[in-house]
């Protein structure tokens, strides 16, 4: 039995918000029935990769999460900006064994890369 990627899943406080900001950044619509409590994009529209879900907790895991987007992008520095445009803090850059790429946050403090690709 092969196992299949089916979607990444975010905790978070506000689901649907949260849903806007990464529809906003990836360019995926939020997939229909988003409220506060779940949320997902990428289920009911075409994209070239997993869905995203997007789920209430009561209680975050504090810290640095374990799971992060990769994202890559051509005109990476534009992708970075508007990434902090729509709400993203942006962490750090990093230029490590022919790799460059900058670390931010999400509204909510998830992290994620966009690097130079």
């Amino acid at each position: 039995m092969n196992l299949k990627l089916a979607a990444v899943t975010f905790d978070c406080d506000d689901a649907a918000a949260l849903a806007g900001f990464w529809s906003d950044l990836l360019g995926v619509p939020v997939d229909s029935g988003a409220n506060a409590e779940m949320a997902s994009i990428g289920q009911e529209h075409s994209t070239k990769g997993p869905a995203i879900f997007f789920l209430q907790v009561p209680d975050k895991t504090p810290g640095k999460n374990a799971v992060h987007l990769d994202l890559a992008a051509k005109d990476w520095t534009a992708q970075i900006d508007r990434a902090v445009d729509l709400g993203a803090k942006r962490m750090g850059d990093f230029d490590e064994a022919g790799f460059v790429w900058t670390t931010l946050a999400d509204p909510e403090g998830n992290l994620f890369d966009i690097a130079r690709g």
